[in-house]
C-alpha cells in the first residue's frame, strides 16, 4: 500500500527502492550516522558494526538459498570459511595481493557449493538440512587436517589489507570497507530478487511440482542458488578474514550456520529487509546478555558464573528463535508493514 497521494506513473517509479520523501529522508539520516560514527564512535562499537556488516553479508547469500529458493542449508558458516580460507593461503603462502583474492574467494565458495549442491538436488526439507551440516562437517575436517596448507588447528596468520600503500589496520577503515560491502551486496542481492531469477527461486520454494510443470528448470535454478548464496558467503570470508587477522576451524562452526538460519527466521522469511532486522537482533541481544544480563546473575548467582557466562547466551538466543517460529513465523518485517499500513490509512497523517 503506497502513503495517500503517491502514484506509480512508470514502471520504474513500481520497481523504485526509494519512493518518497520519507524514504529520502530516512536514508540521508542513517548514511549520515554511518560515515560520522567512526569519528565519535568507541572501538567496542566500531568492532560490533564490522561484526555487524560481515554478517549480514554471509546471511543476505543465505537469502538467497533458503529464504527465496527455500534449500534450507545449516552449514553455510563453512562457506564463510572457503572464502577466508582463500585468500589467507594465497596470502600467506603464495604472497598473493589481498585485493586479487577477493573474487577469487568468492569464486571458490561458490564452486565449492556448487559441489555440494549437486547431490544434495533432490533432497529437501529436514533431509536438505542434514545434507548440508554433513558438508560443513566434511569442509571443517579438511580445515583441521590438511596442515600443511590450511595450518591445521592453529590456522593462518595474515597481513592488514593495504590500499594505496597504506594498511587498512584501524577499525574506522575496516568499518567502511564492510559498509560498503554491505551496500553493494544488499543492492545485488535486491535485484536479483526482483528478476527472472529471483521470480523463479520463489516459485521453487512455494511449490517445486508447480514450478516444474510451469517450465522453470529446477536444476539449474537449484545450482544457481547454492553458487550465488555461497558466492556471497566467499566474499563476507574474505572480510572475516582481514577483520580478524587470523583465521582457524573453530571460528566457522555448525553452530554459526544455526544462528544464521535463526536470524533469517527472527527477520523474516524471504526478506532482504528481514536480514536486516534479524541480524541487528540477535546481535544486539547477544550484547544485552554478554555485557549486562550474564554478569548480573553471575554476581547473584555465584556458585554457577561460569555455567551462567557459558550457556546463556545460547539459552536465551535459542528461546527467542523458538518463540518466533511459534507465535511470529513472519518475523519482524511482517511487524514492520503492518505498522507502515496501520500509519498510511486515513485518517493518519504521511509525509509522501
Amino acid at each position: 500500500m503506497l502513503p495517500g497521494g503517491v502514484f506509480n506513473t512508470k514502471y520504474e517509479s513500481d520497481m523504485a527502492i526509494f519512493r518518497t520523501k520519507t524514504h529520502w529522508l530516512m536514508l540521508a539520516v542513517l548514511l549520515a550516522f554511518v560515515f560520522t560514527f567512526p569519528l565519535h564512535g568507541s572501538d567496542y562499537w566500531l568492532s560490533w558494526f564490522i561484526r555487524v556488516f560481515v554478517t549480514i553479508v554471509v546471511v543476505l547469500g543465505l537469502h538467497i538459498l533458503t529464504g527465496l529458493c527455500g534449500q534450507v542449508s545449516i552449514g553455510h558458516a563453512a562457506f564463510l570459511g572457503v572464502g577466508a580460507y582463500t585468500v589467507a593461503i594465497l596470502t600467506t603462502k603464495y604472497d598473493w595481493n589481498g585485493w586479487v583474492c577477493l573474487p577469487l574467494s568468492m569464486l571458490a565458495a561458490g564452486v565449492v557449493g556448487l559441489i555440494f549442491g549437486l547431490p544434495c538436488f533432490r533432497l529437501r526439507l529436514f533431509y536438505l538440512a542434514i545434507a548440508t551440516m554433513a558438508a560443513s562437517s566434511i569442509i571443517k575436517w579438511c580445515f583441521q587436517h590438511f596442515e600443511g596448507v590450511t595450518g591445521g588447528f592453529i590456522g593462518l596468520s595474515l597481513e592488514p589489507l593495504t590500499l594505496g600503500g597504506k594498511e587498512l589496520i584501524s577499525r574506522g577503515s575496516m568499518f567502511f570497507l564492510c559498509g560498503i560491502m554491505v551496500v553493494v551486496v544488499t543492492f545485488l542481492v535486491k535485484n536479483i530478487q526482483r528478476s527472472s531469477t529471483g521470480r523463479a527461486f520463489i516459485a521453487i520454494r512455494d511449490n517445486e511440482l508447480a514450478a516444474e510443470v510451469s517450465g522453470i528448470p529446477i536444476f539449474r535454478y537449484k545450482m544457481y542458488a547454492f553458487f550465488i548464496g555461497c558466492l556471497f558467503a566467499g566474499l563476507a570470508g574474505w572480510l572475516w578474514a582481514y577483520t580478524q587477522l587470523r583465521v582457524n576451524p573453530e571460528q566457522f562452526s555448525m553452530l554459526d550456520s544455526m544462528w544464521y538460519l535463526g536470524m533469517i527466521i527472527i527477520g523474516g522469511w524471504g526478506s532482504v529487509t528481514g536480514v536486516f532486522f534479524g541480524v541487528v537482533f540477535l546481535r544486539v541481544l547477544e550484547v544485552i546478555i554478554t555485557d549486562h544480563l550474564a554478569p548480573y546473575l553471575a554476581d547473584t548467582f555465584p556458585s554457577i558464573a561460569m555455567q551462567i557466562h557459558i550457556s546463556l547466551s545460547l539459552i536465551l538466543w535459542g528461546l527467542v528463535i523458538v518463540l518466533f517460529m511459534m507465535f511470529q513465523q513472519r518475523g519482524l518485517y511482517y511487524l514492520l508493514e503492518k505498522a507502515k499500513i496501520y500509519y498510511r490509512l486515513h485518517p493518519y497523517s504521511y509525509w509522501g
